[in-house]
């Protein structure tokens, strides 16, 4: 035991033996001890309101998180809707586009095109730019180079379209690249 030590041991049993035969002393003592107390009380209450407002805070992000992305998995499965409607309309030769009797169908279907576009920028589902713009990783997926003009890294085929909702991506696009050819 060092020297400190030891003096602050004699220190306690003094003040122990004058505490018992001094009643002021012993009050001293006890106010001491609960100052001490309800300041350690203070600081845990502290803490805990901290905690409660992390807490609430981290539920009403998830909460408004929850409420923007609800409909992922349903815009998902409705971008192959899209993408079946683009290619019916794709493969309809021009001389049945003029057709007075396939006119009504083609019209309809470009019509039903046009409205899911609509819908899904309604609710955030916007489409990726692709065509000319420099290959980004978080929203294009490199299928395949194409030697061309270009420069290289910049798209220039797009083989099928992506999307984002919101600021998430939900589909990459599907691209081919530039490189020298």
């Amino acid at each position: 035991m060092n020297d400190e030590q030891k003096l602050h041991d004699d220190d306690e049993s003094v003040r122990e033996g004058l505490a018992e035969e001094t009643p002021e002393l012993q009050e001293d003592d006890r106010v001491a001890e609960l100052e001490k107390q309800l300041s350690d009380v203070r600081q845990e209450v502290l803490y805990a309101q901290a905690e409660t407002q992390n807490v609430r805070r981290r539920l009403e992000q998830e909460k408004q998180n929850a409420a923007a992305y609800a409909a992922t998995g349903f815009a998902r499965d409705m971008l192959s809707v899209k993408d079946n409607l683009d290619r019916a309309l794709a493969v309809i030769p021009e001389d049945l586009r003029s057709d007075d009797r396939m006119k009504g169908l083609v019209a309809g279907i470009e019509a039903t095109g046009r409205e899911l576009e609509t819908v899904f920028q309604r609710n955030g589902i916007l489409r990726v730019e692709a065509m000319g713009q420099p290959l980004d990783p978080n929203r294009h997926q490199a299928m395949v180079e194409i030697a061309s003009d270009e420069e290289p890294g910049i798209v220039v085929q797009e083989m099928q379209a992506g999307y984002m909702i919101k600021d998430r991506l939900l589909r990459p696009a599907l691209v081919g690249v530039a490189k020298k050819g």
